[in-house]
């Protein structure tokens, strides 16, 4: 047993968005059933590698961003499988003294993580699930590295639209935003539909262990109450603080990113 689960747990039955997510970025922790999930996928939306790598460089600039502002303790969920650089290689390098808490409900993730990652007091490695806020936040893991009452920035990249509607991804963000103190930081990511029908895309996560639920960019927005959108905003992941030329058809990936900080 590890980490409380068996691995006969591990669902490989059923595509999970974070395998899925992992080979389109050219990783190797994914199964038969990803991969063709992953394929069907950019038959109905051609532009998905190219907005999974534009919206990992996004994480990677939003991270040196909120480090570089002071902050110092992150805590990310929906982590993912480990892809290099992992966020707390992208802030260590801004400061050596960041911590950082991943947390994930995917036990192939968790073990993953937990073999790749330096056990250092610096970081921990956490099987939650972000419809489970308050167990995230209350997990003695997370309160090890993360001291609430100093500011956090919150990580929530490419995950929220995994929340249907009827899961209350507002009421989750709300709940993770009143545990954050002045100063913190939140920095989200969010599929969208805004620039071409992508139902045939949802349609591929149908048979996964989470639907797609697309937003729009005012629904997106929304997560952000409470705290305050830094320039330039909402906006298409390529576009946000960019450190170099954007990539060719940026103007077609269906993510939205921003950051923003709790006043």
């Amino acid at each position: 047993m590890e980490n409380g689960f068996r691995a006969e747990e591990i669902d490989t039955g059923r595509p999970h968005p974070a395998r899925i997510y992992d080979y389109l970025l050219g990783g190797k922790d994914n199964y038969e059933v990803d991969r063709k999930a992953a394929d069907a996928l950019a038959t109905a939306a051609p532009e998905v590698r190219i907005g999974v790598r534009a919206n990992r460089a996004f994480m990677r600039r939003a991270v040196r961003h909120v480090v570089g502002s002071g902050v110092r303790q992150i805590l990310d969920i929906g982590t993912g499988l480990p892809t290099s650089p992992n966020v707390h290689e992208i802030a260590q390098e801004v400061a050596p003294d960041v911590r950082i808490a991943y947390v994930d409900n995917d036990p192939i993730v968790n073990t993953h993580a937990n073999a790749l990652l330096s056990r250092s007091g610096a970081t921990s490695v956490v099987l939650a699930d972000l419809r489970d806020p308050r167990a995230v936040l209350d997990h003695p893991d997370v309160r090890r590295v993360i001291d609430f009452g100093q500011p956090v920035a919150l990580l929530l990249v490419a995950v929220l639209h995994f929340l249907t509607e009827a899961e209350k991804p507002a009421e989750v963000v709300a709940t993770l935003r009143d545990a954050l103190p002045a100063g913190s930081y939140v920095v989200l990511s969010h599929a969208t539909g805004d620039f071409a029908d992508r139902s045939d895309a949802q349609a591929v996560y149908n048979n996964a262990t989470a639907t797609l639920n697309l937003r729009s960019r005012s629904e997106i927005e929304r997560f952000f109450d409470g705290f305050e959108l830094e320039e330039p905003g909402l906006v298409q992941v390529p576009f946000w603080r960019p450190d170099a030329p954007v990539p060719p058809r940026s103007a077609e990936i269906g993510f939205y990113g921003g950051v923003a900080r709790r006043g």
